[in-house]
């Protein structure tokens, strides 16, 4: 049996993993961290996040405007100390970025370039170029690299979490603790085990469930089906943001994102007939938040037929637009589009997940020893709906949160029970001969969100996609249980979870909020 121990144990490497474990191991140089990804270690959505960093960093913006900002785009479900807290910290956060070697774009005077985004009242975005994310990516790992007692290990793939359930305990399921996880070596193709007196998920988004997203292969939403097997509270799943501006590539996931910072510059949103159709939508016309700008073209392809509608910079200007802009502008002309007098092809896709396991302000789950982070975690701060660019910010601050708790208040906690963490029994054996029905499978799931649990929804499409996972999920299992464990039929059977989660959190929602929207609540 392979067994590993460690202090802290984190699953994924975005923003939210590679932030507590930066800070963690710097406070405790003798602590033994090990980050585990099912990928590279840069392979994450933080990676793709193009926009930038939401913070209150300019003189005449104030925290109260941010927090109403947010609480706003969240529909006012948000949890208001929680808002308050992570807008009011954000500007520190921002601070140990640049401190780590994070470079913001900076303006002609010198100072950093604030740009708007959609729903926000004020120049409040740090970013840099269009790759915000890629560049607070590559910081992260660089400071990784100057600390030797953080282990990072690609292609691993976490299976299960490890709790009393596994040590044969039939406990009050509000008494659950986790010791660590089941992770499959994917370069040994073993299923090894990890223990940790403290376990992170940060295992990012679930926008694989859909069809059409921007997020990228890896986002089959792991971290949260596992904690939903171990009886994990998940909460808010219904709220699914769906970004209004994906590039239209019908086939192609996941779908280029341009960026909300595009229409902040100016871009205007037009249908085939050349109308800027935002305008008699929403007040804010293009920087309403997403949840009202989706619905928006969502009716507009409803009522013209129409497979995308556009996104229009033309009237920009197009060196300033190149410089912002860069990989956005080289995609468009790659494909053909010059955006300096052709408008660029757009359609909703999803984007972000605002539930999933339920944290405390110090980023708790309800089982002992497990902390959540990151886009997997739901800490009250995005409401019904995320405001464009809290996202990053939110996995930071609580990642400064979820390291301070372990470096105060779990330090010195030892690894050190009566009971003997049983090896993974692996029952399956056997090896499936192709691949295609669990790509089948996967696919079908995928349509079955996109066709009936999407933008709009309804009581009826909801029992009708109910009734179809159910039947997936019974053929998952059986797969599952008889075959040798590959990522591939565990990714299935997490995008299987999530779905339901999605489907049935969305039937028993009763009123429309934020990005949740059904027709039988009007």
């Amino acid at each position: 049996m392979s067994v590993f121990k460690a202090d802290i144990l984190v699953l994924g490497s975005g923003v939210a993993g590679l932030s507590i474990a930066i800070k963690s191991a710097t406070a405790l140089p003798q602590k033994r961290i090990i980050v585990a990804t099912k990928a590279n270690e840069s392979e994450s959505n933080t990676k793709y996040a193009q926009g930038g960093i939401a913070a209150v960093w300019d003189k005449l913006d104030s925290f109260q405007d941010h927090i109403d900002d947010t609480m706003v785009a969240g529909d006012h479900l948000n949890k208001p100390e929680i808002v308050k807290m992570v807008v009011e910290e954000a500007p520190a956060c921002m601070k140990r970025l640049i401190e780590w070697g994070t470079d913001f774009d900076h303006n002609t005077e010198g100072e950093i370039d604030l740009g708007m985004e959609g729903g926000h009242s004020a120049n409040r975005i740090l970013h840099f170029k269009d790759i915000t994310g890629f560049e607070v990516e590559k910081t992260l790992l660089e400071q990784v690299d100057k600390l030797p007692n953080i282990e990072i290990l690609p292609y691993h793939f976490a299976i299960d979490l490890i709790t009393d359930h596994h040590l044969g305990k039939k406990i009050d399921s509000s008494d659950i603790s986790c010791y660590g996880a089941y992770i499959l070596n994917q370069k040994t193709n073993k299923i090894e085990t990890f223990l940790a007196s403290s376990v992170i998920l940060a295992t990012g988004g679930i926008g694989q469930v859909y069809a059409a997203t921007t997020n990228p292969v890896i986002a089959t939403g792991d971290g949260i089906a596992m904690a939903y097997r171990a009886k994990a509270r998940i909460i808010d799943m219904e709220f699914v943001q769906f970004h209004p501006t994906a590039l239209y590539q019908p086939g192609v996931s996941p779908s280029f994102l341009i960026s909300e910072a595009v229409r902040g510059f100016g871009a205007y949103l037009r249908n085939k007939a050349g109308t800027r159709f935002m305008l008699d939508i929403d007040e804010r016309a293009e920087l309403a938040p997403r949840d009202v700008v989706s619905r928006a073209i969502n009716k507009e392809l409803i009522f013209s037929g129409d497979p995308h509608v556009y996104l229009d910079c033309s009237h920009l200007d197009m060196t300033e637009f190149k410089k912002h802009f860069p990989n956005i502008y080289d995609k468009c002309k790659n494909l053909g589009i010059d955006p300096s007098f052709q408008m660029i092809p757009v359609v909703p896709a999803a984007h972000y997940l605002m539930g999933g396991i339920e944290v405390d302000e110090n980023g708790y789950s309800s089982i002992g020893n497990l902390f959540a982070c990151g886009e997997c975690s739901r800490t009250g701060l995005h409401g019904a709906n995320r405001l464009a660019s809290n996202s990053l910010l939110e996995a930071l601050v609580f990642g400064h949160k979820i390291a301070e708790e372990i470096i105060q208040n779990r330090s010195d906690l030892k690894f050190t029970f009566e009971d003997i963490i049983p090896e993974w029994d692996e029952e399956g054996t056997m090896v499936p001969k192709e691949n295609v029905l669990i790509s089948h499978n996967r696919k079908t799931i995928q349509n079955i969100m996109s066709d009936l649990v999407s933008i709009v929804r309804s009581d009826e499409r909801l029992e009708k996609a109910l009734d179809h996972l159910n039947y997936l999920f019974q053929d998952t299992e059986k797969a599952y249980e008889k075959s040798k464990l590959s990522p591939q039929i565990c990714e299935l059977r997490n995008l299987n979870a999530i779905a339901y989660l999605i489907v049935n959190q969305s039937i028993k929602r009763r009123d429309n909020k934020g990005a949740f929207y059904s027709l039988d609540n009007l």
